[in-house]
């Protein structure tokens, strides 16, 4: 291991900052939602948004300096993990804000050279979705309202998982058709995305239907459907990742009629954020972790009482919202949290566990 890589200890602290400001933005995110509960500062409310993106973003780069090594591909993710905890601990906005600039510039630039390196369609989505990263930290870097950075936020998420999914299923060789229609949808996501701040309404339509074509082609075009015949750790990731699709769609349906705040808002929002983005690192933190601490991380049967949780309350929330209940959308926001922790807590586990084993081997 070169010098200018990252050991696994190294990789396990960033993880851990990413994780402190996911759950400072989760809290933030339950007293938005009117539960009476102590903050630490109103700053994790106001920024909750930016605190979730600052976590996917530590994640994000953490893969690529598992895989790459080298300095550029470790500031990445430590640019992101800090300025999470500076965003959550009220650092000047400036200081916070172009950290999270900083790591999802570096991203873009260790994207552009693995599309450069290797011009395969995933590589290209993979940066597509790096630069909606990019936009959306600048955009939150200048001061605009949470609401004009989240389309490019979600853009940036949703290329990301799909470029992921895009290289496992390169084996079932999508054909060319399929892939033009693949990369027209997410041209038409990213143009939408970047569209929301100046044209809300034909923002919002274009997204959605984008998110909409994404959902239906993943659906029929993803190893994640002949997964399901594998082995156990294969086919919960599957399960994981087919509800994710489910939601994708979801939030796309009503995106259009959703507008910058209020009860479908929300909904959409939540439905790509925790049903689609967080159940997709759900999936892949079995394939993920191990790499990244370097341990044997055994799957747990506790994992579907965790997808379970999860898609009950996120089915809770959007009911919520779609029938105008704040009370039942509280719930499932709760709920959502509540298997936040699980994850959290069964992640730990899993990393104590394969440590134990290594120990004792």
């Amino acid at each position: 291991m070169s010098g200018n890589d990252l050991r696994a200890s190294q990789r396990g602290a960033l993880l851990a900052a990413g994780a402190v400001a996911l759950v400072l933005g989760a809290w933030g995110g339950l007293w938005r939602m009117d539960w009476e509960i102590p903050l630490p500062g109103t700053q994790i409310a106001s920024f909750h948004g930016a605190l979730m993106i600052a976590f996917f973003g530590a994640l994000v780069g953490l893969e690529h300096a598992a895989a790459r090594g080298g300095r550029l591909a470790c500031l990445s993710p430590a640019c992101a993990a800090l300025g999470g905890l500076a965003t959550a601990f009220a650092a000047p906005h400036l200081f916070a804000a172009s950290l999270l600039l900083a790591g999802s510039v570096l991203l873009a630039v260790l994207a552009f050279g693995n599309w450069r390196q290797d011009a395969a369609p995933h590589g290209a989505m993979g940066l597509a979705g790096a630069l909606c990263g990019v936009a959306g930290n600048a955009l939150w870097l200048a001061e605009l309202p949470a609401s004009e950075a989240t389309g490019a936020w979600l853009a940036f998420l949703v290329l990301t998982v799909v470029a992921e999914r895009l290289e496992l299923s390169q084996p079932m060789r999508p054909g060319k058709v399929a892939m033009a229609l693949l990369a027209a949808a997410a041209l038409l996501l990213a143009a939408g995305a970047l569209l929301l701040p100046w044209n809300r309404n034909a923002g919002a339509v274009a997204a959605g239907v984008a998110l909409v074509c994404l959902a239906l082609w993943l659906l029929g075009l993803d190893a994640a459907r002949a997964d399901l015949r594998g082995e156990r750790q294969a086919r919960f990731a599957s399960l994981c990742l087919i509800g994710g699709y489910l939601w994708l769609a979801a939030g796309g349906l009503v995106l259009p009629f959703a507008g910058d705040s209020g009860p479908l808002y929300d909904g959409a929002l939540h439905a790509v954020f925790i049903g689609f983005a967080f159940a997709a690192a759900i999936a892949h933190a079995s394939a993920i972790l191990p790499g990244l601490l370097e341990i044997d991380m055994p799957f747990t049967p506790l994992s579907y009482v965790l997808l379970a949780l999860l898609n009950a309350t996120l089915l809770l929330r959007l009911a919520g919202d779609l029938l105008g209940w704040p009370a039942l959308a509280a719930w499932g926001g709760m709920g959502n949290a509540a298997a936040l922790a699980l994850f959290l807590a069964l992640t730990a586990a899993g990393v104590r566990r394969g440590r134990r084993r290594e120990a004792g081997s």
